[in-house]
């Protein structure tokens, strides 16, 4: 359903009813992509999805967290009726690309089996589109389009000036000048037609049921890694880093699994990711549960050392606030942390713009989940036939370049497999 236009200083409302189940949420999204955060396969998929736009917030700057939170907290002081959801996503880095927050006009959650719709429009109208759009529901599931012609295209750094970069932080790294840093490069894919992004949504989460598929803004994947969920007074993070290849023999891949699990350069690149979130947790949280050892994550291309941290929030701190004091993990950035993000700035050669920032959704009582925005794609024009695709490395003192760019290669594959 196309969104009706808000009229300036109408009195908003916010009703959500019952609808019958709808089992695949990402089905109903729009060419644009609209706005997800959906795990779980279809038929057991839960989430919340969003089309249509109420309003937005832009930051920019060091500030950027709390300025959304104020815009937010604020604008929900003015809403009448229900809870609205507002997705958010977020710059890595203070001086890149603008952080968002946007509110859309219509929202589907799946949980349990159960589906609620929520409409945020005008007192007078609310109630009236509310009724028309749960019962246009089903004429707008749709199956995925059909895929496009792709063309790829090199990135910001050629791979062997990337390379270089590698091989020179793991000398500074053997200096002592840093523990870890992430590098990361880009490729560009480029279609002969406009993607359909919310095709490319639903293909991403049959391939990746066990990650949260995003769309926020034109920021599009499926991440595996859970910055931070908060519900009430819960709180959890999923850390991963370490990294191995999937193999096409099951047997084959117990075998790299366990190899992963005995890699000293895996398992200390891991600890270091765990011990950034466990540290940032214990200022906001009590009964903080840090498993001493990894599971091994297994994904549709590649397997993760992973280890789920939980505890029980000491005060009332929001998920956007938590999402702000956790990043940016060492996952994504390195340790020490303001050695690691000077290291990038210099070695890095590319603008990360919102990959590897907070990336999710908000409700007014600081619920609400966040992931990294890994394995994903920047929309890069309104044509939708562009992509700016991501991925990074975790370098430590065993770390070797050919090594990092195929692991690399291996992360992109979420994405370019999902479009090609």
């Amino acid at each position: 359903m196309t969104p009706t236009s808000l009229r300036a200083g109408a009195h908003l409302a916010v009703r959500t009813i019952a609808v019958p189940d709808i089992d695949n949420l990402l089905a109903l999204l729009p060419a644009d992509g609209g706005f997800s955060w959906v795990s779980g396969p279809v038929g057991a998929q839960s989430g919340v999805v969003g089309w249509g736009e109420v309003t937005r917030a832009e930051f920019v700057g060091a500030e950027r967290f709390s300025r959304a939170a104020r815009w937010w907290s604020a604008w929900c002081e003015h809403i009448h009726g229900e809870q609205p959801v507002a997705f958010s996503s977020f710059a890595f880095a203070v001086s890149e690309e603008t952080s968002v927050v946007v509110v859309p006009q219509f929202v589907l959650r799946r949980s349990d089996g159960a589906t609620t719709l929520t409409v945020v429009a005008p007192n007078t109208d609310v109630e009236d589109l509310l009724l028309a759009t749960a019962r246009d529901l089903p004429s707008m599931v749709h199956t995925a389009h059909g895929l496009t012609n792709i063309t790829w295209h090199e990135g910001s750094v050629p791979v062997d000036a990337w390379q270089t970069s590698v091989d020179e932080a793991v000398s500074r790294i053997g200096r002592g000048e840093l523990d870890k840093v992430v590098l990361a490069r880009d490729i560009v894919a480029r279609s002969d037609q406009p993607i359909h992004i919310g095709a490319l949504l639903q293909r991403l989460n049959d391939a990746f049921p066990e990650c949260w598929t995003f769309s926020v803004d034109g920021l599009v994947g499926a991440t595996p890694e859970l910055l931070v969920r908060r519900q009430g007074s819960h709180v959890t993070s999923r850390v991963l880093a370490g990294t191995v290849r999937r193999s096409s023999n099951s047997d084959r891949d117990d075998e790299l699994a366990a190899a992963l699990l005995g890699s000293d350069k895996d398992q200390e690149e891991h600890a270091y990711a765990v011990e950034s979130v466990a540290s940032a947790l214990a200022k906001h949280c009590t009964d903080l549960v840090v498993p001493e050892q990894p599971f091994v994550l297994q994904l549709a291309n590649v397997q993760h050392l992973a280890t789920d941290v939980t505890g029980e929030l000491a005060s009332t701190v929001t998920a956007l606030a938590l999402a702000a004091a956790l990043h940016p993990t060492a996952a994504v950035c390195g340790t020490p942390t303001e050695r690691a993000l000077a290291t990038i700035t210099e070695l890095e050669g590319m603008q990360r713009g919102r990959y590897c920032g907070p990336v999710g959704w908000i409700d007014p009582d600081g619920n609400g989940e966040f992931g990294i925005a890994l394995r994903c794609a920047q929309v890069e024009d309104d044509s939708f036939m562009s992509l700016r695709l991501y991925a990074g490395c975790g370098i430590v003192a065993g770390s070797k370049s050919e090594a990092e760019v195929a692991e690399s290669q291996n992360k992109f594959a979420a994405m370019k497999n999902a479009l090609t």
